[in-house]
């Protein structure tokens, strides 16, 4: 069942979307429903109610603007196929102690030849609604083929790939790789491309410009475990080089995704935010332009 927030956004539609859904597939016109909502949530101005975050926020090119950003859930390329609620720009917010600690990491990635590339930081409580929405619909499966093909969506949930709180809210956990420079383009993803497994080799999967981990960002399978006893040689050494520059820095990597890391001495251990993403979230603290 959507939640009811969900179903709200959906009475938003222009009249004539509307109508063009009805004359599509019951699946079709969900998915497309939720692609519009999302579409223009992520493009949606500030509203005077939105709330804004503590003055612990900051942006991460405030503190070092050397980071790669590549914020996959303002962009379509994603598990969900749209972009995601309250993804309004493409920009990494974090609390300012995770930030100056993902900085000393990419100082000493810098000196070895290396940067950091972030796919996700701070995440408002409405994304992650957002993907739980999602996950409820087991007719939308348009990215199945890439992110998660050996798993069925009505495991999610048990499987613990989606989940209705998650660290990413509380703004000091962040999903990130490690790009060897110089910095080589990705190409941008076309929508309605053919989709490859996100844990096929590197020279068939989605191309991402980082170190090869093994798995793409995102990927919803067990080769995506960081420790997984299958991933040897070079792979094994390119998780290990994130893991071993994370954990010197004071943070913790969750064992199911090579990725994701969280810093330890986290400002909010307890508080779930969801002020959009969006530098006017950060408007009333100017500490939060500089370093």
């Amino acid at each position: 069942m959507l939640k009811p927030i969900t179903a709200l956004r959906a009475l938003a539609l222009p009249l004539a979307a509307l109508l063009a859904l009805s004359a599509a597939g019951p699946a079709r016109a969900r998915a497309d429903a939720r692609a519009d909502v999302r579409a223009g949530a992520a493009t949606a101005p500030q509203r005077a109610h939105d709330p804004t975050a503590p003055a612990q926020f900051v942006a991460l090119s405030a503190v070092d603007p050397t980071i790669v950003q590549e914020m996959r859930y303002f962009t379509v390329h994603n598990f969900t196929g749209a972009r995601v609620d309250g993804y309004r720009v493409p920009m990494c917010i974090l609390t300012r102690a995770a930030a100056q600690a993902l900085h000393r990491v990419q100082t000493g990635l810098l000196a070895r030849g290396y940067t950091l590339k972030v796919y996700d930081c701070y995440r408002p409580q409405r994304a992650v609604d957002d993907f739980v929405a999602w996950a409820e619909d087991l007719d939308d499966q348009a990215m199945k083929a890439e992110f998660y093909p050996r798993v069925d969506k009505t495991r999610l949930f048990a499987d613990g790939y989606i989940a209705a709180k998650s660290g990413h809210s509380r703004g000091s956990t962040m999903d990130l790789t490690v790009v060897p420079l110089p910095v080589r383009p990705t190409r941008p993803y076309r929508p309605g491309e053919p989709l490859t497994p996100c844990y096929g080799p590197k020279s068939e999967r989605f191309p991402d410009n980082s170190l090869d981990m093994g798995t793409g960002f995102d990927c919803f399978d067990t080769l995506a475990h960081t420790l997984d006893p299958r991933i040897q040689g070079v792979q094994l050494d390119n998780r290990l080089l994130l893991k071993s520059a994370m954990e010197a820095q004071g943070f913790t990597n969750l064992p199911e995704e090579w990725w994701h890391y969280t810093l330890n001495d986290e400002p909010f251990p307890d508080t779930y935010f969801d002020f959009p993403v969006d530098p006017r979230s950060l408007a009333n603290h100017p500490a939060s332009t500089r370093r």
